[in-house]
């Protein structure tokens, strides 16, 4: 049986595994704080919020909020829950086919999120 040249395996120089090891970086986080700065951060973590001089921050306008999104990126923990629905809305939540529980989690949301746009975020119950 003849072999492809496609099929022939490539001799191994060891360059490549070199410059993979040039060219990756190890992260290792932020170093550990000096004793200083945990007494500082300490310090500053206990100040009240009326003292604090937000002077050299300019206010921003509502404008500036206007397109804001929430981070694309951003993707809540989902926990597994059982709750117990009316048949009539659990038929709602199907009619438009796969996806239910998806649109209710959206639903629940936004009727979350309206609530604390309206200061209710305590008013469950």
């Amino acid at each position: 049986m003849k072999s492809s040249a496609s099929s022939r395996l490539e001799r191994r120089t060891g360059k490549r595994e070199s410059v993979t090891k040039k060219n990756v970086r190890q992260t290792t986080g932020p170093s550990p704080l000096t004793p200083a700065q945990r007494r500082e951060v300490a310090q500053l973590a206990a100040k009240p919020d009326r003292q604090i001089d937000y002077s050299d921050i300019p206010q921003l306008p509502p404008s500036f909020w206007k397109d804001a999104v929430r981070n694309p990126f951003y993707r809540p923990i989902k926990q597994q829950v059982t709750v117990r629905l009316d048949a009539d809305v659990i038929a709602w939540l199907r009619q438009p086919g796969k996806g239910y529980q998806s649109r209710l989690n959206r639903l629940l949301r936004a009727a979350m999120l309206e609530d604390a746009r309206n200061g209710n975020a305590d008013s469950r119950g």
